[in-house]
């Protein structure tokens, strides 16, 4: 099957990808030399296409059993096959052969930090460090380490050693950047990478991950530059265009999100995400009918996607469609019973349809998962408001103080409900408090009291506390 003489250099990657898979496909004989079933095996291992890397290394170690090229992919392959036992033996058997290679013992330090054994992996590595010069690419693994363990403090020290050894080690760069952010201090992954760009202005990913880090810094222009820079040296570089468009959608500029969304859509793979995040730029700007047909898109790649049938839902609803929205909201929580945000819309839809129970059901559910979002106290009150349970809607703000002091809304309408149940004293206590918290608020009290007379009384009160 092999000819070890064959010589196919002109043949690019990508038709010996063709020729391997019909050689597979067909189980016909097909010859390949040894620098081309590495660039093949090495191909599916980059495209995460695992079975069929491995595939690619058998067939080379089948006639090449000693070539550690193979041997190292093919290690690699089965631990992120999940058979790091396998690839474990493969490379112990190995070192025995190459006692000296460098390459096999960092494949098992990765092994055996996979298999959760971290200190013996630390060791192997320091043990490495000592007889190689590519002393960052060891470091770099050490962090790797920490980060699996998880040490992400010491990971931090490990990716700066990296980093002090070849300041253009850019996966230690973007890993620095992933620790500093799980310890709290994303901010000083930010000179680092200036360095990294002052020796390698044209690097589009070094850009790239820059803005992300500015971006979890919510210092969105800045992040804009950044994402901006990455896209002049490489304009379909489709991750800085979808975080440029989530950057855009953060500050509200959302047909500028859709601009980079659409964009995007045109240089990378169409994703379920992507579709979501298009539509949801299009809705923001109240083109529902065109936001229907990318959520459509999404639920249409992935049926268990979610955020594609809420996305449905919320446009249905503002198109006045409730009943069909009922039928996408209930289809999201089907898939996922933990989202608050689609409890709430549940809930908006009971209510508008006139089925207080379930509403309200849905609403305290909503509430179980997330009691600080004050939208949906907001919500459940006002279902009992318009019941006229007026002690009902004032408890409700009770609870809702109580897990939102800082929020002046909820005390005013803890005024609005007492009142509306005869409590004044209380009521009043609340409404002091709601315009010492925040006295511009207060306006939301007179739609509740059209009566001139009443509104006059409350006014003079509230003239009290002007500021």
């Amino acid at each position: 099957m092999l000819d070890p003489e064959y010589d196919d250099n002109r043949e690019d990657i990508q038709s010996s990808v063709k020729r391997f898979e019909k050689m597979l496909a067909q189980e016909e004989n097909s010859f390949f030399d040894l620098d081309t079933l590495e660039q093949i095996a090495d191909h599916y291992f980059i495209q995460s296409r695992f079975e069929e890397g491995l595939k690619a290394c058998d067939l080379g170690l089948l006639h090449f059993p000693y070539t550690l090229e193979l041997i190292v992919l093919k290690a690699q392959i089965l631990g992120e096959l999940e058979r790091a036992e396998e690839a474990m033996e493969l490379i112990e058997n190995s070192i025995l052969l190459f006692p000296l290679d460098t390459d096999l013992k960092l494949v098992k330090g990765s092994l055996l930090s996979h298999l959760k054994q971290h200190e013996a992996a630390i060791e192997q590595f320091l043990a490495v460090l000592e007889f190689t010069e590519e002393k960052d690419e060891v470091y770099f693994r050490i962090g790797l380490c920490y980060l699996n363990w998880p040490k992400p403090r010491e990971a931090v020290d490990m990716f700066k050693k990296a980093l002090e050894h070849n300041a253009e080690n850019e996966s230690a760069l973007v890993e620095l950047a992933n620790a500093l952010d799980e310890i709290g201090k994303i901010e000083e992954s930010i000179p680092f990478y200036k360095q990294f760009i002052d020796n390698d202005p044209f690097s589009f990913t070094a850009w790239y991950n820059l803005g992300i880090a500015y971006s979890k810094l919510k210092q969105y222009e800045k992040a804009i530059d950044a994402y901006e820079y990455s896209l002049a040296i490489e304009p379909t570089f489709g991750s800085s265009l979808f975080n440029l468009g989530n950057t855009f959608m953060n500050l509200q500029e959302y047909a500028k999100a859709e601009e980079a969304y659409r964009l995007c859509l045109q240089h990378d793979d169409p994703n379920p995400e992507l579709y979501c995040c298009l539509g949801a730029s299009l809705e923001r700007q109240r083109q529902f009918d065109d936001a229907l047909t990318f959520y459509k898109e999404a639920v249409k790649i992935d049926p268990l996607w979610d955020e594609g049938y809420y996305g449905l839902a919320v446009c249905l609803t503002e198109l006045d469609k409730w009943f069909e929205s009922l039928h996408f909201l209930k289809k999201a929580l089907k898939l996922n019973e933990a989202n608050p945000l689609y409890w709430t819309g549940l809930a908006d839809v009971e209510a508008y349809l006139g089925n207080t129970i379930s509403a309200d059901e849905a609403y305290q559910k909503s509430l179980e998962l997330d009691s600080f979002f004050a939208p949906t106290w907001v919500k459940w009150a006002q279902l009992h408001y318009e019941l006229e349970d007026f002690e009902k809607s004032a408890d409700i703000m009770l609870s809702a103080i109580d897990e939102l002091p800082e929020e002046a809304e909820l005390y005013y309408r803890s005024a609005i409900f007492l009142i509306k149940a005869g409590q004044f004293k209380e009521a009043f206590h609340f409404l002091e408090t709601g315009l010492v918290l925040d006295y511009d608020k207060h306006v939301l009290i007179f739609d509740y009291f059209p009566n001139l007379e009443t509104q006059k009384a409350i006014f003079k009160l509230i003239q009290q506390y002007k500021k």
